[in-house]
């Protein structure tokens, strides 16, 4: 794997109304509007927790109501105005439109049930969650670290390195990505360690490797789920896991800091 940044790892270490004077095609039509734009607000969004998120266009199916025939101060009227249908139709585009603008990044939704607390960090560009409870850390070498203080090995940190590369597909396939920093990075070299699954993801058009493993010491063994990718000109992991006799308590916490986690916008 030419290029492998490992070496530069270890050197480191989120009158009549208004209303009363329209017509009756036109007061049905706003009626319809209006009663589109309260259910808009009730689409549904994609889950927070989905592996590989993408983005939705949203679509609307509207059903004009039939305006009553119009009489002769309506159709000159009608000749000026939009018709019901339009209006209908406009105001249906405006809801969706809406929904798609103001989602929620994936960070703040995983946040959303007060389980979780997001961290947006643009100046480093990246976001993640960590469970409610978890206490910041200082580790050298470490960009952030969350942890239980009650179970040490429950714990989350995130770690950036310069590279030259501009994708992480530039290092090689997932397993093989995955594999090397398992043993030569995020694990003792005492200790024994085992991949058990590597894949690729898409999020917003840039390719990330998600990886589960575990690191086997004397006296206990780690459970442990990470994510890789690279952006801005730095190569980012997230690492979090918990003791093997945790796992099945812990396992879909983990997978929620691990899907959280997503390259931001930098400052």
């Amino acid at each position: 794997m030419d290029g492998w940044p490992l070496r530069d790892w270890k050197k480191k270490k989120i009158g009549k109304s208004r209303a009363e004077q329209r017509s009756p095609s036109a007061r049905t039509a706003m009626a319809t509007a209006t009663s589109l734009s309260l259910h808009g607000h009730g689409l549904g969004l994609p889950s927070p927790t989905a592996k590989t998120p993408a983005r939705r266009l949203l679509s609307v199916t509207v059903r004009a109501m039939a305006p009553a025939s119009p009489s002769k101060g309506d159709a000159a009227a009608g000749e000026s105005s939009p018709s019901p249908r339009r209006q209908v139709l406009v105001a249906g585009a405006a809801v969706a439109a809406a929904a798609l603008v103001s989602r929620p990044a994936p960070a703040a939704l995983a946040a959303a049930d007060g389980k979780f607390m997001p961290v947006i960090d643009r100046k480093a560009g990246y976001s993640f969650v960590y469970p409610f409870g978890w206490q910041e850390v200082s580790v050298q070498g470490q960009d952030k670290v969350y942890k239980d203080v009650i179970e040490p090995l429950e714990s989350v940190s995130i770690n950036m390195i310069p590279t030259t590369k501009e994708d992480i597909r530039d290092l090689g396939p997932p397993d093989q990505v995955a594999e090397a920093l398992v043993r030569k990075v995020l694990s003792p070299p005492t200790q024994k360690t085992k991949l058990i699954e590597a894949k690729e993801t898409d999020i917003d058009g840039r390719a990330y490797y998600t990886f589960e493993f575990t690191a086997q010491a004397p006296n206990f063994t780690r459970h442990a789920l990470g994510t890789i990718t690279i952006a801005n000109g730095k190569f980012y992991t997230l690492a979090t896991g918990a003791n093997e006799r945790r796992w099945d308590k812990m396992k879909d916490r983990l997978h929620t800091i691990v899907d959280s986690f997503k390259i931001e916008t930098k400052v």
